[in-house]
Order: C-alpha cells, then structure tokens, then sequence
C-alpha cells in the first residue's frame, strides 16, 4: 500500500517569462514524515508495524498516516499526508488489513491530528477527524471533522499563497510569499525557503534569491535620491545590462545584471530594486548559472510588488 499520495502531474504549459515548465496548480502534495510528538521522544520509541504509514510510540500512544484534503483559492487542493492519533484497537486492526485488497477498502480512521499545519498551527493540532478509504491504492482520507476546528479545515477554501507560502520545503508550484511592511515576491517552483539574519532566501539546485526590505529614515526624501544609496558601489554595468522604470507618484524600478570574471565558473547576476515614493523599498539579487536563465531573474523582480492599505502598490 502506497504511504504518500502521488506527485502532481505536469501540465503542457510553459512560462512566459523564462519557459519553464507549469506542474498542475490543481493539486499539490506535501508529505509529513513524522507526528509532532515523535520529535520529543528518542528514537528508539519509534515502533512500526510493517507498513511506514503506521506508527507507535512508547509512551507516545498509535498514528496512522492519512490524506488531509484542504481547498484552496484558485480551484487548488492542498493534500496533507499527516499523522492521526488514535487507539490502540484501530491501530492494530489497520496493520492487520493494510495489505488485505478486501478488507482495506472497509478501513475506518478515527483520531486526532498529530500534526501542528501550518497556517494553523495549535487550532489544529488534536482536531478530531475520520478517515475513510477513498482510492484503495491510496492512504484514508480525512473526509469528516468533529468539532469547529476540524470541520472548518475542511469544509472552507483558504487563501492559496497565504497557506503554501508556510511551507519552505520546495513546491511543485510558483507561490506568492509575504516578506513583510506589504512587500510580497513569487517563490518559484522547485525552491526551498528560508529566513535568515533578516533576509529572505529562495533557492534550487542552479539559482538562488535573496531578499530584503527598507525604509528611508530621512523624511521627504525622493526615491530617485534614496536609490543610489541602496545601490552603493557597484562594479561597471555593461552597456545595454541596466533598466529603469519610473512608477506612477515618484517610485523607481531599477535592475542591473552581468557576469563575474572572478568566481571561478560560470555565473550570472541581477541586482535589483523597487523604490516607493515613501521612502519604502526592496531589494533582491539572483544568481544563476545559464545565460538562458535571465528573463527567469527578471520575472521575479517584476513580480516583487508591496501592497498598500487600499490595495496594490501602482505599478
């Protein structure tokens, strides 16, 4: 019996910014490997029964793995392979029919979740569920919540970018992430995330973001005077590998890229900024390894943006 739902198919779209492939934004997995509880316990507590979607703990209490579906905006599913605690009884009845093609499809799970998910965190840990089997080749899936907490999980939609953006392990999907002061960036598929003496980094195998917001602490001063600041000393920009966009009421795009003869192999730079006429700004830098890969770093600085109070920052 399969422990983890299927990985997302792709579908036959490309980006329009860099030609990367799209996966399906219908359905994302993501998979929790162990109860909360388990990281408080040894190692050695850890006790399964054969299947590793079953689980006992000593002195830690029984856990089945199931399929959490949770909806979210954009005609999305979120499918959370996390942890149910239950009783000792259904524990070892599920090890007895896991395998069993005839009696599996009767599997009933009813427990709590063992697992703190994020957004949600503590709302949701120990919500009580039932689990049924949906796809026989599949894990049960929690299909009834008792209690508000439980059933609101799963009977509302939830805002897609807010929810995934909470997971830093890479997604198969682009997700809009919250940097903080209304400023926001696009995380792109396939990137780990992390936060890190007050910047934020997105990353994979050959490219890497990093990030970090401003406030002008010089009342009055125009983006155009507070933006060369930001800039510093830079090495010389080739001719033609700099752009500026003036924003309506006084803020500046502004980017340069070009490739280090220092580095010891192949590497490609962008440098960027976004200065809002408050004094407010942004800054993000790429590094990349095919030359290919530059309307990639510009995508992601197109799509770094703040939010005002009455709506998007004009653009």
């Amino acid at each position: 019996m399969n422990d983890s739902s299927p990985a997302p198919a792709p579908a036959p779209t490309t980006c329009s910014c860099c030609g990367d492939a799209l996966a399906d934004e219908r359905r994302v997995d993501v998979r929790f490997g162990l109860p909360d509880l388990a990281f408080e316990l040894p190692e050695e507590a850890r006790r399964s029964p054969g299947p590793s979607a079953l689980l006992a703990l000593d002195g830690g209490g029984f856990f089945v793995r199931c399929l959490l579906p949770v909806r979210l905006t954009g005609e999305t599913e979120l499918v959370l392979g996390a942890w149910v605690e239950t009783d000792e009884e259904t524990f070892r009845h599920a090890a007895e029919v896991w395998e069993d093609q005839v009696a599996y499809p009767e599997l009933v799970v009813r427990g709590r979740l063992a697992n703190a998910v994020m957004p949600w965190g503590e709302d949701v840990l120990g919500a009580e569920f039932t689990g049924r089997i949906v796809d026989a080749e599949e894990l049960p899936y929690l299909v009834e919540g008792h209690g508000e907490a439980a059933t609101g999980l799963l009977g509302e939609t939830w805002d897609r970018d807010h929810v995934l953006a909470r997971f830093p392990h890479p997604l198969p999907v682009a997700v809009r992430t919250d940097l903080g002061d209304g400023w926001s960036v696009e995380r792109t598929a396939g990137f780990a995330a992390r936060f890190e003496d007050g910047v934020d980094h997105f990353g994979a195998r050959d490219r890497t973001v990093a990030l970090v917001t401003f406030q002008d602490d010089e009342p009055g001063r125009s983006a155009e005077d507070f933006l060369p600041l930001l800039v510093g000393e830079t090495p010389p920009v080739p001719e033609g590998q700099e752009h500026t966009e003036r924003l309506e009421g006084g803020g500046i795009r502004y980017a340069f890229w070009f490739t280090p003869e220092d580095t010891g192999r192949a590497r490609h730079e962008l440098t960027a900024y976004v200065v809002e006429p408050d004094g407010a700004a942004a800054g993000l830098y790429c590094s990349y390894e095919e030359a290919g890969q530059h309307p990639w770093a510009r995508h992601v600085w197109r799509s770094l943006r703040r939010e005002y109070e009455g709506g998007p920052a004009p653009v």
